[in-house]
């Protein structure tokens, strides 16, 4: 008969499997003897296990590969070493959490032979498929990563499935996947992104504390998210501004959200003229970048609706139905005015933070 016990002892089994990734790498350092002074190959090895445990900064394991190659050179066995320390798959227990953190940090690494990997994620993740092909093609042929940062190279290859770790991605310039067109965006992250219109300095990137999050955090651990549930009006310098929650004149239930985006100018510091999209509610925008690609946007408020917003089937499926329709759509107003209509906020203001709006096409 299978037991209870049975099926825990297989489960603890598997998290346990799981919990060896930090000595994958080691071997392959450690054969680096040849390289360096007596004994450093030894012990850059010994520092990768730190690099990898579950509760290590993401950024850490690609600082660490770029000190292996400052310390032992660029011989390709060096390198090679080195790569697959920055594809390696970091610790992660199911149990505990449900997305892999990544680094964000845009200048890691700096060796430049080992820009363009992208890391292995767990099995249990959700999109792992897709993810671990691109880490596995990294490692002969990299992606581009000018300007990007692992968690923006990951983006840009569809897969946004993942919370960010260290610097905002690519603040103060292309939103991430914007480099390759993404079709994707990143999961809620462990920080917030600099979002301020007008040009204005970025804020740091620290958590945003807003009425909005506190209650998605709320009805989400209680199971009793619903329109009712929907925040205030909240002004923040990270987020903007937003009106407040609202209904969808559809009868669709999104739980806590507003998934109306905006479109303006200069938002997180972007040259003037240049427009962007991001969404409006800061439960939905929490970490995530405006985008001059409106697919990455509808993408993460998608996302959102099931993470945290406590949204019902019907009310995804008509976001994902409108992604489908709209993400490819012109990046114009046009395009931002469509998506609001689409889900039952016609008329929805795309400029709630009165960004300079010069040359503004589409809007109807």
């Amino acid at each position: 008969m299978f037991t209870k016990a049975a099926a825990l002892a297989i489960l603890v089994a598997f998290a346990e499997a799981r919990f060896s990734q930090e000595q994958v790498p080691v071997a392959a350092i450690s054969a680096l003897s040849d390289f360096g002074n007596p004994g450093e190959a030894a012990t850059l090895a010994g520092g990768v296990p730190g690099v990898l445990l579950a509760a290590a900064d993401p950024c850490d394991k690609l600082t660490q590969a770029d000190k292996i190659v400052s310390t032992l050179g660029t011989d390709p066995k060096v390198i090679a070493a080195a790569a697959a320390l920055v594809g390696a798959e970091q610790n992660f227990n199911p149990f505990v959490v449900s997305v892999p953190n990544i680094c964000g940090d845009a200048s890691l690494p700096a060796t430049a032979e080992l820009r363009g990997i992208v890391p292995l994620i767990d099995p249990a993740v959700t999109g792992s498929d897709l993810e671990n092909a691109n880490a596995a093609t990294s490692l002969t042929t990299p992606f581009d990563a000018t300007g990007l940062s692992v968690a923006d190279v990951m983006i840009a290859q569809g897969f946004s499935n993942f919370t960010v770790n260290g610097a905002a991605a690519s603040a103060g310039g292309a939103a991430s996947g914007d480099a390759a067109d993404a079709a994707t965006t990143p999961a809620p992250t462990a920080t917030s992104t600099p979002i301020v219109c007008g040009g204005a300095t970025p804020a740091t990137s620290t958590p945003v504390a807003s009425t909005t999050t506190a209650a998605a955090d709320t009805a989400v651990a209680s199971g009793t998210a619903s329109a009712a549930a929907g925040a205030g009006a909240v002004t923040d310098a990270v987020t903007g501004n937003f009106p407040g929650f609202q209904a969808s004149s559809l009868g669709l239930d999104f739980g806590i959200c507003t998934p109306t985006v905006k479109f303006e100018e200069s938002l997180n510091g972007r040259k003037a003229g240049e427009f962007t999209f991001q969404a409006a509610d800061p439960t939905v925008n929490k970490g995530q970048q405006e985008a001059l690609n409106p697919n990455i946007i509808f993408n993460r408020i998608c996302d959102q609706l099931i993470n945290v917003c406590g949204a019902t089937d019907d009310a995804h499926t008509a976001c994902k139905n409108a992604q489908a329709d709209l993400g490819g759509g012109a990046k114009e107003a046009s395009t931002a005015d469509a998506w609001n209509t689409a889900l039952g906020f016609a008329g929805t203001d795309l400029n709630p933070d009165n960004a300079p709006q010069t040359g503004l096409v589409g809007h109807t």
